[in-house]
């Protein structure tokens, strides 16, 4: 797929397209398209090509100056997600703290906090866990137990998360935890700024069907922070929190949306190879197939064009998700469908293929950043105007 964006980032496309080209060889062109984010294969290549990044200063082009960004506007940084996207680079290994925690402390965060934090993230000096999920607060993120206790210029935290992407790679976490104790629901949440290299902390890998321990459980016993590493409002926790699951499903599904056009691409050659095709029931799935990743590319662009407008994105941000993990999910199906009993044979070690590797991970991707019933309840509340879901 081809944009033109206009003559007013022409030259900033072409200077980041040269840049890849010069840059984008050697063992990361090796590593092209590896990775997610929930996909920990090769993290050492991943981390090594962020600090090349990193030193060509493409890492947060829209963070200010004055924290290591280059000050350039929202067009020039879907110009950069979409070109890097193009060229099939390695998924950036930094990506939670450059596409979740950064935007979050440049909304509602403290100057210092700015100066402290943006810089090394940038430099890829520190790396970054969300600290959301618990076990019994996944998608339902008001049911947070963890909690924090104030002792003098410190905070005090207990408790348990879960499903921290790449949390065993972590030196810091933003931990949603319970400060009022007599609260109830998404009252007295707030957020916090918590260093993993100290007594008290336990990060326990989690392997998943790829054989990957990109996730991981966290344990904190009495784990302590300053005072002043509260992000927002003490007890104004889940404003935070809502704004920056606001960012992560604002514009990051571009990059998802032209690896799910490859795949399909790939699932048409396979087809051909296999003399599907023939088959008009395979030929009209297919043929579904390649309409749903148009229908994704339609609503990215839509939702493009209202945030580059200036305008608040309309009903098809808030459906795209739920859309694109579903039929990401049905494509993996029939490409595996297609493979055949070789789709079903892995190499020596769990060696997965790239197709067996997508399938697997796709099937988490109706689970993590909200999952399928908790999307069609906001669209159902929000959207429709239906009555809420009954609770206890």
């Amino acid at each position: 797929m081809e944009l033109d964006f206009g003559p007013a980032v022409r030259d900033f496309r072409e200077e980041l397209r040269d840049w890849l080209a010069d840059h984008l060889v050697g063992e990361f062109a090796e590593h092209r398209g590896v990775g997610g984010p929930t996909d920990g294969a090769a993290w050492e290549v991943r981390l090594a090509w962020d600090r090349e990044l990193s030193r060509g200063r493409w890492l947060g082009v829209g963070w200010p100056g004055e924290y290591g960004g280059r000050g350039l506007g929202l067009l020039e940084e879907i110009v950069f997600e979409y070109e890097y996207a193009r060229a099939n680079a390695p998924y950036r290994a930094t990506g939670n703290a450059l596409d979740l925690l950064g935007p979050m402390l440049l909304k509602v965060g403290g100057e210092e906090q700015k100066q402290r934090f943006l810089p090394p993230i940038l430099a890829v000096e520190e790396l970054w866990g969300q600290g959301f999920s618990e076990p019994g607060a996944g998608s339902d993120l008001a049911s947070v137990r963890t909690r924090a206790e104030r002792d003098g210029e410190a905070w005090v935290v207990s408790g348990q998360k879960v499903w921290t992407s790449f949390g065993m790679h972590a030196d810091w976490l933003y931990v949603l935890a319970r400060t009022d104790p007599d609260s109830v629901r998404h009252k007295g949440l707030t957020m916090l700024l918590l260093p993993t290299d100290q007594p008290g902390v336990e990060i326990r890998p989690i392997r998943n069907l790829a054989g990957q321990d990109e996730f991981a459980e966290v344990f904190l016993s009495d784990v302590r922070t300053g005072a002043d590493m509260v992000v927002g409002e003490v007890g104004q926790g889940w404003r935070t929190a809502m704004a920056t699951l606001g960012i992560e499903r604002g514009t990051t599904l571009l990059p998802q949306q032209l690896t799910f056009e490859r795949e399909a691409e790939s699932l048409i050659d396979l087809a051909r190879e296999r003399g599907a095709l023939d088959d008009p029931m395979l030929r009209r799935r297919i043929i579904d197939a390649w309409i749903s990743v148009r229908i994704m590319r339609t609503t990215n662009l839509r939702t493009l064009a209202e945030l580059t407008a200036g305008r608040t994105p309309g009903a098809q941000a808030t459906t795209a998700k739920l859309y694109a993990s579903t039929r990401h999910q049905q494509l993996g199906h029939l490409a595996q469908e297609l493979a055949g009993p070789a789709g079903q044979v892995v190499g020596e070690d769990y060696g997965l293929d790239t197709r067996q590797r997508s399938f697997l991970l796709s099937l988490a991707e109706t689970i993590y950043g909200g999952s399928s019933e908790i999307q069609r309840n906001i669209i159902g509340e929000q959207l429709l105007g239906l009555p809420k879901e009954p609770r206890p």
